[in-house]
């Protein structure tokens, strides 16, 4: 089965694209999404090295490092902020409630942050989760002289909040109750037979709480951010080993959506370690992924109408020139060389139509020329033939005399008129001498290497001098010569025009009854010259005014050899005068026959 290069190109270009469509699809859904989070975690990782001078630089002040934070988020879209080397927010001092410890150290003043137990909810609510004042049952987890706070109970409002990273930590069987009696139980129970937790009771002296519209609240207001840092500052509390102590990323998924954890250990001005934490979202690029999923839908649509625009592309620029090609050179295939490509765009395909072109050109020229030749070769052949032809037929008869008369001279027959037949012998001799001569030179002009050697002379002159030459034969049969001569410069051959004019005035004298007129003309016609002679006398029939230029004709049968014609003349005069690209022909006039030819005036 046979594909056109059209269909060729088109599954090509179709293969090709959905290749490389396919090949970004599984690139962008698959590899992409891993580069993306490397690329991400790099940027974030050099951003967060960026912050960590400026960090340093600020020599602890809250301000300037909450400005850098809000700086980070805003260039990073990222959560970040520092803590202590507990794990609580070096910059909340917005967000505390300061409580007067009553039953250990009295007057004793608690800080504890409230980030780790109000939620955003909690901070939504018109009216305060505690005031000046109220009771609270604070409970501790103590370990390595540090306390953390885990439990906060409100006795006036009866309401409770549990720092619940903390405790999965102390029992991951505890679970979350709506009736604060049974956490008080709880509690109680673990507090009792737990030597590291502890039951604070005191009263409220102060409460911050960040104002919704700050713009410090906009991180306590993340909640699952802040849930980060609560798990952090537990897992700080429980650390046996300090793994911490180098910078670290970890992987936090929710809700189907991934997150990168950075943490930064990094000492402060008194020796202590703090941290730097930051939490960047995954999900841009997971919603990116899907995004192209569904855009590829439209993508492959797209690309296969590029495929049939580029098919059409290659079908009007490629493959029709290619198919035009082929056309051509099927021809060229079969010595047609009429068609010629025409298409000149400057590529290879281009450079191919015109070396075609000129190959065409060139084996055109050169069989051409080779069946020139071959045609010369055959015209040399038949002139060969024609030659030995004629000359066999023409040398019969002078033959057949001289034959006669040498038979009688030797029988003794006649011997009176012994000077008779020499002298008819004689004649046919001369006879067959001019006939040679004639016939050698009309295959000469026939053989087509001949070569007229031009020049400029007068044409009038030359027709004197002609006349001249044949007055006795003109004074013998008492013709009269009349010629309407103009002083005209031709360019031709001079010997070979005068060689044409005698055969032609040759002629007319011959074919001209006795006292009969003979006219010679020569008139301008533009750039030419036409020479004319016209002899009074018998016409020569219509069909046979084409014959008159063949070998061996003779208009008048009758005088055959008698006038010593060898019937080459015109022939000869024929091959001369389309040498020189003349035009030349016979009419008959009213009372008689008309012979012409043209040549070129010389410029």
């Amino acid at each position: 089965m046979k594909f056109g290069i059209v269909l060729k190109l088109f599954l090509l270009t179709t293969t090709l694209c959905l290749l490389i469509t396919g090949s970004i699809y599984i690139g962008q859904t698959i590899f992409f999404k891993q580069y993306y989070a490397n690329q991400k975690v790099n940027e974030l990782k050099s951003s967060i090295k960026s912050f960590k001078k400026q960090y340093l630089k600020s020599n602890g002040d809250v301000q300037t490092i909450q400005q850098l934070e809000q700086d980070f988020y805003r260039a990073q879209n990222t959560w970040i902020t520092t803590l202590d080397h507990n794990g609580n927010m070096k910059t909340a001092n917005d967000f505390y409630v300061e409580i007067k410890i009553e039953n250990k150290q009295p007057n004793q003043l608690l800080t504890i942050p409230l980030y780790h137990f109000l939620k955003e909810d909690d901070l939504l609510k018109d009216t305060p989760p505690m005031s000046k004042g109220d009771i609270v049952d604070v409970r501790t987890i103590d370990k390595n002289n540090i306390s953390i706070p885990f439990y906060l109970y409100v006795v006036q409002r009866n309401s409770y909040w549990i720092n619940q990273s903390m405790w999965k930590n102390i029992d991951n069987s505890f679970q979350v109750d709506n009736e604060p009696y049974v956490i008080k139980e709880k509690l109680d129970l673990y507090t009792k037979y737990n030597e590291g937790i502890h039951q604070l009771t005191g009263t409220v002296q102060n409460v911050r709480i960040p104002d919704r519209n700050d713009v410090s609240s906009i991180i306590y207001s993340n909640s699952l951010f802040m849930d980060r840092i609560n798990e952090f500052q537990t897992n700080l509390f429980m650390d046996k080993q300090n793994q911490y102590e180098t910078f670290k990323t970890l992987d936090y998924e929710q809700n189907g959506i991934k997150y990168k954890l950075f943490i930064d250990p990094i000492k402060d001005e008194n020796g202590e370690t703090n941290y730097i934490f930051s939490m960047a979202s995954l999900q841009p690029v997971d919603e990116a992924v899907r995004m192209v999923k569904d855009y590829f839908v439209y993508m492959i649509a797209f690309v296969l109408l590029l495929t049939i625009l580029a098919s059409i592309y290659y079908s009007i620029k490629i493959a029709k020139p290619l198919l035009r090609i082929n056309d051509t050179t099927r021809k060229i295939a079969h010595l047609d060389f009429s068609e010629r490509i025409e298409y000149h765009s400057k590529d290879e395909i281009g450079d191919l139509s015109q070396n075609i072109n000129l190959l065409s050109n060139t084996l055109h020229s050169h069989i051409t020329q080779l069946q020139q030749d071959i045609e010369k070769e055959k015209q040399l052949e038949n002139t060969r033939k024609e030659f030995i032809s004629g000359v066999s037929h023409e040398l019969k008869t002078p033959l057949s005399i001289m034959k006669s008369c040498i038979s009688i001279l030797k029988d003794g027959v006649a011997s009176h008129k012994k000077d008779y037949y020499f002298e008819a012998m004689e004649k046919e001799v001369d006879k067959m001498d001019l006939l040679i001569v004639d016939m050698l030179e009309l295959a000469k002009y026939e053989s087509g290497t001949y070569k007229m050697k031009m020049e400029p002379f007068f044409i009038d002159k030359i027709i004197d001098h002609v006349c001249n030459q044949l007055s006795l034969e003109i004074e013998k049969k008492e013709l009269t010569v009349h010629k309407d001569l103009a002083t005209i410069e031709v360019f031709a051959n001079q010997h070979r025009i005068e060689q044409v004019i005698t055969n032609y005035i040759t002629n007319a004298i011959r074919y001209t009854p006795v006292h009969e007129n003979i006219y010679i003309s020569t008139t301008i016609e533009d750039d030419q010259v036409k020479v004319c002679v016209e002899n009074k006398g018998t016409h020569i029939p219509n069909d046979q005014l084409d014959k008159v230029w063949e070998r061996f004709y003779r208009g008048d049968t009758s005088r055959q050899r008698s006038e010593g014609s060898t019937g080459l003349g015109l022939a000869i005069s024929k091959n001369i005068l389309e040498l020189h690209g003349a035009q030349y022909g016979v009419v008959n006039t009213s009372d008689g026959v008309l012979f012409y030819f043209t040549l070129n005036k010389n410029s």
